[in-house]
């Protein structure tokens, strides 16, 4: 998996770039090796918002785009949870791809299990 940190009007440390491809570790392992993330910090401006760290990760598959947006006052802390919140993504569309396939499969086999009715049927009844 090819991970891209981004710091919007923000710099972007090489611990914080270990950080991150640390923490999201664990989605890297259950994605394909085309996937690609990219993860994006910024600071908010506003001092009325006590969570002014934020970190957002969008995690591009194929045939598939799964985002994370989490805050909080520590950039560290919001990089944790927006890679927990992707990995529950991840795990949950891995779980419905595998039981689509599982569903077809079994299909199929019905399918070719089951003789052909019509082929016998069509000349009997002429």
């Amino acid at each position: 998996m090819r991970i891209e940190v981004k710091g919007r009007n923000l710099p972007v440390s090489e611990d914080l770039r270990e950080h991150v491809t640390k923490r999201f570790r664990k989605v890297s392992r259950q994605v394909s090796e085309l996937a690609e993330l990219e993860v994006e910090v910024f600071e908010e401006r506003n001092p009325a918002i006590s969570n002014s760290q934020v970190a957002e990760a969008t995690l591009h598959l194929k045939g598939v785009t799964l985002r994370a947006r989490d805050a909080s006052p520590d950039l560290v802390h919001s990089i944790n949870l927006c890679a927990d919140s992707l990995a529950v993504q991840v795990k949950r569309h891995r779980d419905k791809r595998r039981k689509r396939r599982e569903a077809r499969a079994a299909a199929l086999d019905q399918g070719e299990a089951a003789p052909p009715e019509a082929s016998g049927d069509v000349s009997s009844a002429a």
